[in-house]
């Protein structure tokens, strides 16, 4: 994992780069959140699709509400980037874009809008 970060609209934000997965369950959620927080001081992340278990996208599974939920424990907002056009559940839409409409957790479609999404929220 190679952490980057930026300063945007006086918000610091750290961005995760990875060629692994890097969030398989609550536990491993936490884990990340520690880390992030302790090695930059950051509370706003940019992290690739591909580094979250597909688990996640099946909202049957209820990983992505448990994870989502210790995020705005922790308070920290999270801005998930990728191609989401691939998931074909509707269930998983709805959720993908109430979370776009929030202030936690956000579905972007790349790190640009994502820094813009986290820098004024």
């Amino acid at each position: 994992m190679n952490i980057t970060t930026i300063k945007e609209n006086d918000v610091d934000i750290a961005i995760i780069s990875s060629n692994e997965i890097l969030i398989t369950d609550v536990q491993s959620a936490l884990d990340f959140m520690a880390t992030i927080n302790y090695e930059t001081g950051c509370n706003r992340v940019i992290l690739s699709k591909s580094a979250l278990c597909e688990d996640f996208f099946n909202l049957r599974t209820q990983l992505a509400g448990e994870i989502f939920q210790k995020f705005i424990n922790y308070r920290m907002k999270m801005a998930i980037v990728g191609d989401f056009s691939v998931y074909t559940s509707h269930s998983l839409k709805d959720f993908i874009n109430e979370s776009n409409n929030g202030k936690d957790l956000f579905f972007l479609s790349n790190e640009k809008q994502a820094i813009e999404k986290l820098s004024t929220v």
